[in-house]
């Protein structure tokens, strides 16, 4: 597609001129075939990618040079056919002059779509408004380094299909190319997310993910500040699903997470969570309640029995416990309250609604299950 032409689609958008259905089926389907028996078979999947970037100045014009092969339609190993619409790349004012290579692989590439943000904001909240300026049925969001390969997406596409999953996360089969510090922190991390957090509700997370273009763009249109993006996007998602990958090694740049960057994202993974941590403050109240409570009862009972307890020191330890147990179990209640102020602010939905599955993108699924 030409710029002048998406200048045109833009400025129709603008001026609220609304496309006929056929115009819009020709962007989803290639024109029916003689012998066919249902558009379906002949979708195309449009993909638009997000590249959130920071230190992309040598690493980015590699990675537009493999998107590029993917701008045609492309079939995937499951015999499903998707094409790469565009690259959105959102620069979030890294130290490098990543600017200026945004602008000159704008000019040599029809495809890419420069997202300019008003100052650094972080990565999920480039991401984020990278999915929200997207306008593919699916979205890829990958990093800058070159760990993950574009060529992986035919297989993501596969595995949404093919399980009916509006979110796909990949899946290492080889160790993250990071030093072992942090890879043994990331595991910890997110042992701590799928143990105490989630309840293990959620099989992985990975910034090389693949969702619903209209799941993407609606959490990008109501998660607040500081939401971290998996949690926001488990909200409104099924369950999700891995795609097994091989991650590449690193360009020799510098990373942009320092301990501090990496505590501050764990810190907002605990906090974006929902309320289960505050409801284990308040159960660890109750229990200390109880446990006081008993051991009250037997100590006024061994005081009245026995004269080997100090007087006074029945009453100060009755208090103690009894006290710091009603204090935990009030804190855990005001908690509560909290914790719906917070998702209010964070923008947790109560509900989201979508087309119906079978006019999606994942309506490939029908024919790819066996009737029975």
């Amino acid at each position: 597609m030409k710029r002048s032409d998406r200048t045109h689609d833009r400025r129709r958008v603008n001026d609220c001129t609304i496309p006929s259905t056929e115009s819009l089926r020709g962007l989803y389907y290639y024109p029916a075939m003689s012998g066919d028996s249902s558009d379906r078979d002949h979708r195309v999947h449009r993909i638009s990618i997000v590249v959130p970037v920071y230190q992309g100045e040598s690493t980015l014009p590699t990675l537009v040079d493999k998107v590029a092969k993917l701008i045609v339609p492309t079939l995937s190993a499951g015999g499903h056919t998707y094409q790469v619409i565009e690259l959105l790349l959102v620069n979030d004012h890294g130290p490098d002059r990543s600017d200026e290579t945004i602008r000159k692989l704008t000019k040599a590439h029809d495809f890419i779509r420069p997202i300019w943000l008003s100052r650094n904001f972080g990565q999920h909240a480039a991401t984020l408004a990278g999915m929200a300026s997207s306008s593919g049925d699916w979205i890829v969001t990958m990093d800058e380094d070159g760990q993950h390969d574009p060529d992986d997406i035919g297989n993501f596409l596969d595995v949404a299909i093919g399980e009916g999953s509006q979110l796909v996360y990949a899946e290492p089969k080889n160790e993250a190319p990071h030093g072992v510090l942090r890879n043994a922190s990331s595991k910890f991390a997110k042992w701590i997310y799928l143990t105490f957090l989630t309840g293990g509700r959620s099989a992985t997370f990975q910034s090389f993910r693949l969702v619903l273009g209209e799941i993407g763009r609606s959490v990008a249109a109501y998660a607040g500040s500081g939401v971290f993006l998996d949690v926001a996007l488990s909200w409104v998602a099924g369950p999700a699903s891995a795609c097994p990958v091989q991650f590449h090694a690193e360009s020799t740049r510098r990373s942009g997470y320092s301990t501090r960057k990496l505590m501050s994202h764990f810190w907002n993974l605990v906090i974006s969570s929902g309320t289960r941590p505050l409801r284990m403050v308040s159960a660890l109240g109750a229990i200390f309640a109880s446990a006081g409570f008993g051991f009250a009862i037997y100590l006024v009972v061994d005081r009245l029995t026995s004269s080997t307890i100090p007087q006074g020191w029945t009453s100060t330890i009755v208090i103690v416990l009894i006290g710091t147990g009603a204090i935990l179990f009030a804190l855990g209640v005001i908690a509560e309250y909290v914790g719906v102020a917070v998702s209010m602010a964070m923008g947790k939905p109560l509900y989201l609604i979508v087309t119906d599955p079978m006019d999606g993108p994942l309506s490939d699924r029908s024919s790819d299950v066996p009737p029975r």
